[in-house]
């Protein structure tokens, strides 16, 4: 029997990660907050869409998610008209946002009430990754119906791996933009030097990217970033919502991030730029802006 799927967010990432979903077989319906939008995945892939995520979640086996942030989240779930109103006991809450622990397991015990499983199941790659369904899925929740969900997930994930139970997903991805905040900056401080010691900056990456200098925003974001491309990824807002959910959390377990304050506080100089929606790459703008002030 096909599964049937509702996937509720069709925004850059959200709407491939439903087509991938169309695509493999799924029985999928869709919702999103903008209906034009929704209408038109229907127009590319096998689906159809529902005014509501009540209705979208009505008849599905597993109910994913894609939404902005906490708040976004709450309404598309326990709002008046939220998705787990329209789920049925037994089934399955797969949420892709990246959002804060806090609200996992708030929705988790929300979930438990109605007998639905909750996975907190944030995502790394970005567009790209869910374009070609290479995303890297780090999952909050219980063992005992992950295998049952691999298979889904398998199709737009390179690697997904079940870290602990619900909030261990939203923790990993806290770890992961964290480190993602300090190589954008030091690739863009190297970049930058090298540009003002008159280095050839394309002929300098070749090189160091053959050794421990290495990184995937190395590979992939250098050519753009020389050339001034700061629309393809990643925005920056979206980067400071992430980074103001590890403060939060950073508050509440008394860990230090010195490297990661200050990356941040360099996002805002960008934002002041008119560089809110750049991608985060463009820690490269800020500095290029103030070699020649000095």
């Amino acid at each position: 029997m096909t599964q049937k799927v509702a996937f509720i967010g069709l925004g850059v990432m959200g709407f491939p990660m439903a087509g991938h979903l169309a695509n493999a077989g799924f029985q999928v319906m869709v919702y999103n907050r903008t209906t034009s939008k929704a209408k038109s995945w229907c127009e590319q892939f096998p689906g159809n869409y529902a005014e509501t995520p009540a209705e979208a979640a009505k008849q599905a086996d597993i109910v994913c998610c894609c939404v902005g942030n906490d708040d976004d989240l709450r309404q598309v779930t326990v709002g008046p008209e939220g998705a787990f109103a329209g789920m049925q006991a037994g089934t399955i809450f797969i949420d892709h946002t990246t959002a804060s622990a806090e609200v996992a397991r708030e929705l988790a015990q929300e979930a438990g009430n109605r007998q639905i499983t909750f996975y907190d199941a944030p995502v790394s790659g970005g567009q790209a990754g869910a374009e070609n369904g290479q995303l890297t899925i780090m999952i909050g929740g219980p063992k005992e119906q992950f295998e049952q969900i691999l298979l889904l997930l398998n199709c737009y994930a390179r690697f997904a791996k079940l870290m602990g139970e619900v909030g261990s997903g939203q923790l990993t991805k806290m770890v992961n933009q964290i480190c993602i905040a300090g190589i954008v900056q030091g690739l863009s401080e190297g970049m930058h030097f090298a540009k003002s010691a008159n280095l050839d900056v394309a002929a300098v990456i070749e090189v160091i990217s053959k050794g421990a200098a290495q990184s995937w925003q190395m590979e992939n974001r250098h050519q753009t970033m020389l050339a001034g491309e700061y629309n393809h990824g990643f925005a920056v807002d979206w980067m400071r919502k992430d980074l103001a959910i590890v403060f939060d959390e950073a508050r509440r377990n008394h860990s230090h991030l010195p490297i990661t304050a200050v990356v941040d506080q360099f996002y805002s100089e960008v934002q002041a730029m008119g560089g809110s929606r750049w991608d985060t790459s463009s820690l490269f703008a800020v500095l290029e802006s103030k070699r020649f002030k000095h």
